[in-house]
């Protein structure tokens, strides 16, 4: 699955010891903007971690994640996994292009050299 999100986020990094060895994980919240904007809960696990470590709250990224649901004890878990992370790029406003236009010219006439004004109404 793919979805463009907004970090909301970013939780305390989790490790541990299992009995296949080492691991850590990372969960991110992400806001997916839209008129009803919904929050997912992302994890990066593993090596992983590291892509989670370079993101900014208020960053707009394109994820990449696996979605599985497993159960225990009779309840479902779902698990939102990401494996590729890319950031979006802020949209620069394209510059409004400027005409080439005619020098300036008045078209006015001029005063009339004895000091009275010039009166160019029709009544």
């Amino acid at each position: 699955m793919e979805f463009v999100g907004v970090v909301y986020r970013i939780m305390p990094q989790q490790s541990g010891t299992s009995a296949r060895g080492q691991w850590q994980k990372q969960e991110v919240i992400f806001e997916q903007p839209d008129e009803f904007s919904r929050k997912v809960c992302v994890t990066f696990f593993g090596d992983r971690v590291q892509d989670a470590a370079t993101l900014q709250v208020g960053e707009k990224v394109n994820l990449s994640c696996n979605i599985e649901s497993r159960e225990y004890n009779g309840r479902w878990y779902t698990d939102v996994r990401a494996w590729r992370i890319q950031k979006v790029q802020p949209e620069q406003p394209a510059a409004a292009p400027i005409p080439d236009l005619p020098p300036f010219e008045t078209t006015e006439p001029a005063m009339p050299a004895g000091g009275d004004q010039f009166d160019d109404l029709p009544f």
